[in-house]
């Protein structure tokens, strides 16, 4: 029945790699289900055969999905299947995409969907570089126009050793978390984070990885050459487009270069435009086709930027390649936040939050390997008034959450240990003018808006980001590019770090590969700009500030034996309720008997800390406390102290004269000082008042004379002071009393 049922077994970093085609998904243009370990994911790719009219775009879609039967899971929250993207599902399908788009022909226009659905995750082997290689070989069999194969690898960094694809236990380990995608020839994606490593060692974890994937190519090759399907044929510009291209260069060449040289970008824009309108109407007088001008006129705009930069030298505002635009930075702008910080560099801005929260303020994650919390947010949000222009508001795109994510793993390895800074820490980024490096500029705004909070980093972080501009006669790197540099070269390649090592790297390349010379130059011109900003950020702030601001809740960390625990929660959780509600402290408490506090106000704080301390100390014999009157007997008075304890004041203890009822002396509610004189055979807690002033809580013992506790418990069973036969009473009538009047 599956006659075309083709299987590649790929042995690789000590692991076998399995791609099946043939057998599941049989209608797709290309299905492959890929298999590391017991991690299994099936990749589907389809294409339209038919240009939709009038599109000038390349429309891929990628999509990256988990399903929560493959971690024999049920889905978490009220509707029991899974639903929109979670954050993860969204940056793998970024990072799919990122290495593929770049190896479609120029001028190819059909919709493609690629599709990457995990079935089975063993917890061992991460889903996301399988559903790379699946895809990649499901599009390597396809027959549509691809310039493949792509594989990837992630690259770890042990005790100075690099590792290919590391376990979910050797990435707890490792210094350098390292995504690496590329083909035969080059690379073409990386997405990093490290703690610090040098630009050499980052370096040679691409190089690594790069080496390290070249079986899997090879095994999609070599699979391909049994199973590919026919070849759609390649786009070929008709003789009218090529016509209509050299008449776009030849009319519109002077106009865009005398707009490329305006160094204001909305005033450059609005040349640019007109020149595209003269463009369009000139090509309409003369009868051509003028709307399918657009596409070319972006290929007129490539020529002039690049051709100028490799001619000159100079770029689009007048800087040299190596120049970082001017930077301000600004903290404390904002009165009631916890930290918050304005940076500027160029045209280019972002408003940067930081807010402390408590172990209740954590993100929880429904993720397949488990639920985690996470205990550090970074947001970062794109409004369309950013680039001057309206448009859709509404939830994050793909693209906010992949920038958000880059900032995040730039600041993350740069926190405080959690147990030294108790707090859980929520960064937003407002970019609110954009012309390019926005994620780098959060990378830096979050840095100072942290610190500003007080939140002690261990050392400033910057980013940068740069490009390429590479044709036969030669290359340029450029620092700190512009959002038309982006869109017309050839390389986004963005470098966060602090002075003394790399923190997170990302680089997409939209050629077919680079060199690792050009990456070498790239790094190293990268580290000068990094340390050049480092610098501007200094006059904002050079280091935290000693605490945190006046708004922010104070966290108190007190530990408590763990059978004490279940005391301080109480039965439904109504003790710590109690504590919250009166003290209006939050209060976290965990498994090993650590406890936070968190108040705004020292007094409150501390309110909470005694009562909690109160529940968990032990009386000790000798002491004086304070304590609540909770319930009178004929014996004597029941105490509340310490938040939980009670103890027996017997009726014997509650003055030095003789008392003959012991609401004479207390009633409930009183508050009274007591002193703990003992404890009975059961561990009750003995207390008196009569060697306690209860005025000045002063020990009056010597004063009036010690006298030997009883033995036994509370009732009956301990009647008070041995009195003699004449005083002997009779239940709780009093003294005896003499004949004539018991007669009567």
């Amino acid at each position: 029945m599956f006659e075309n049922y083709f299987r590649k077994d790929i042995a690789w970093g000590g692991q076998l790699l399995t791609l099946e085609t043939g057998k599941i998904a049989r209608q797709a243009d290309g299905a492959v289900l890929a298999r590391l370990g017991d991690t299994i994911v099936l990749c589907t790719v389809v294409g339209a055969r038919n240009v939709k009219p009038g599109q000038d775009f390349f429309p891929l879609t990628v999509n990256y999905q988990e399903k929560a039967f493959a971690a024999g899971k049920i889905p978490g929250g009220f509707f029991k299947r899974e639903g929109r993207p979670s954050e993860n599902e969204t940056l793998v399908s970024r990072l799919i995409d990122r290495p593929l788009r770049p190896l479609f022909p120029e001028g190819f226009r059909n919709e493609v969907q690629v599709i990457a659905t995990v079935l089975s995750h063993d917890l061992e082997n991460d889903p996301d570089v399988v559903a790379l290689v699946g895809c990649s070989a499901a599009l390597t069999l396809s027959g549509i126009p691809f310039f493949g194969p792509v594989a990837a690898a992630r690259v770890g960094y042990i005790d100075g050793q690099y590792v290919l694809n590391p376990t979910t236990a050797q990435r707890q380990q490792s210094q350098l978390e390292l995504m690496v995608a590329g083909t035969a020839e080059g690379v073409l994606m990386v997405e990093s984070e490290a703690k610090e490593l040098s630009e050499e060692v980052m370096l040679g974890a691409v190089v690594f990885g790069h080496t390290g994937f070249q079986p899997v190519i090879q095994g999609i090759i070599e699979l391909a050459e049994r199973a590919a399907k026919e070849p759609w044929p390649l786009p070929e510009p008709s003789e009218a487009e090529k016509t209509l291209k050299t008449r776009i260069a030849e009319i519109g060449t002077a106009a865009m270069t005398e707009a490329y040289r305006e160094t204001q970008k909305q005033a450059r824009q609005e040349k640019v435009s007109a020149a595209k309108k003269a463009v369009v109407e000139n090509l309409a007088a003369e009868g051509l086709e003028a709307d399918k001008a657009k596409g070319l006129l972006k290929s007129l705009e490539a020529d002039v930027v690049r051709n100028a930069i490799l001619d000159t030298g100079m770029r689009i505002d007048g800087r040299d390649t190596k120049t970082v635009r001017p930077i301000v930075s600004e903290v404390g702008v904002l009165p009631r936040a916890h930290g918050s910080a304005l940076f500027t560099r160029g045209e280019t801005q972002a408003f940067c939050v930081a807010t402390l929260g408590t172990g209740q303020d954590e993100q929880i994650i429904d993720a397949l390997p488990g639920e985690y919390r996470e205990h550090f947010m970074l947001h970062y949000n794109f409004p369309p008034y950013s680039v001057g222009e309206t448009g859709r508001m509404g939830s994050p795109g793909r693209r906010e959450i992949g920038h958000g994510k880059l900032a995040w793993r730039a600041i993350r390895p740069l926190l405080p240990e959690k147990e030294k800074f108790p707090y859980t820490l929520r960064v937003v980024s407002e970019i609110t003018e954009s012309n390019g490096s926005s994620s780098m500029a959060t990378v830096c705004g979050s840095s100072l808006a942290l610190m500003d909070a007080g939140v002690p980093l261990k050392r400033p972080c910057a980013g940068i980001a740069m490009g390429l501009i590479k044709e036969d006669r030669g290359f340029a790197v450029l620092s700190d590019i512009l959002g038309d540099e982006d869109h017309l070269g050839d390389m986004d390649f963005k470098v966060a770090g602090t002075e003394q090592g790399i923190t997170a790297l990302q680089m997409d390349i939209k050629i077919t590969s680079i060199t690792p010379d050009i990456m070498r130059i790239a790094l190293g011109q990268a580290r000068d700009g990094r340390l050049h900003i480092l610098g501007e950020m200094a006059k904002g702030i050079s280091g935290a500030r000693g605490d945190v601001a006046a708004t922010a809740p104070r966290i108190t960390v007190i530990n408590v034996p763990k059978e004490k625990i279940r005391d301080v929660i109480g039965s439904g959780g109504k003790v710590i309720r109690e504590i919250t509600e009166q003290t209006g402290c939050k209060i976290d408490i965990e498994d090993d008997g650590t406890i936070k506090v968190a108040a705004t106000s020292t007094e409150a704080a501390q309110a909470a800390i005694d009562k909690i301390r109160g529940i968990v100390a032990e009386p000790e014999i000798g002491v004086i406390y304070t304590g609540k009157v909770v319930k009178t007997a004929d014996f004597g008075a029941f105490v509340n102290f310490l938040g939980a304890k009670d103890g027996l004041v017997h009726i014997s203890e509650l003055a030095a004269e003789r008392v003959n009822k012991t609401t004479d002396v207390v009633n409930q509610g009183d508050m009274v000082k007591v002193k703990v004189i003992g404890f009975d055979d059961r561990g009750k807690v003995k207390l008196s008042m009569r060697v306690v002033d209860q005025a000045t809580g002063a020990d009056i013992s010597e004063q009036v004379g010690a006298r030997r506790p009883r033995e036994g418990g509370e009732g009956g069973e301990d009647r008070g002071p041995r009195r003699d036969r004449g005083d002997r009473d009779r239940g709780d009538r009093g003294p005896r009393r003499d004949r004539t009047e018991a007669a009567e």
